[in-house]
């Protein structure tokens, strides 16, 4: 199922590049997947972590994802999914807000996600320099907001 998911993954990303990069999307939902593999986490999170941004970022449904691989792959990924009609401020708002009481599960599959979204922001820093922040719908500020919010809500009790 974690191939099958990859190559899903890849089919619905093609074409699409990494913000501040000319590398393909792909390559941010692979290193999420190969991050939680490599923590020992289950294959459907795993598939998961391939999976989390194609129904927000391209054409696929909820519906296509639990077709392919099953309800709880498409709870993990739904559990992720932004609604791109809304703000980016209510968007985060509502990520931060569901992040809480949300599973260790979509708790793992954020950290993973946003965890290599920094490492990417920060190779990005190093090599672009301020310029990156062009290319965000929220600035500096908003995303340090955005990303301490999401920290302070990880605890779980």
């Amino acid at each position: 199922m974690k191939k099958k998911a990859k190559q899903f993954a890849a089919k619905a990303h093609e074409g699409q590049k990494r913000k501040n990069s000319d590398a393909p999307y792909i390559t941010h939902p692979v290193r999420v997947a190969e991050r939680l593999e490599a923590a020992g986490f289950r294959e459907e999170l795993v598939c998961a972590g391939y999976l989390h941004d194609v129904v927000e970022d391209t054409l696929v449904e909820l519906e296509d994802i639990e077709l392919e691989f099953g309800p709880e792959v498409s709870r993990l990924v739904a559990a992720h999914t932004e609604d791109k009609s809304k703000s980016w401020q209510e968007r985060k708002q509502h990520t931060i807000d569901m992040i809480k009481n949300a599973d260790p599960e979509v708790k793992y599959l954020v950290v993973a996600d946003k965890l290599d979204n920094l490492l990417g922001l920060e190779k990005d820093l190093r090599e672009q320099g301020e310029a990156v922040w062009e290319k965000f719908n929220a600035g500096r500020e908003k995303q340090r907001w955005y990303n301490k919010s999401i920290a302070s809500k990880m605890y779980m009790d």
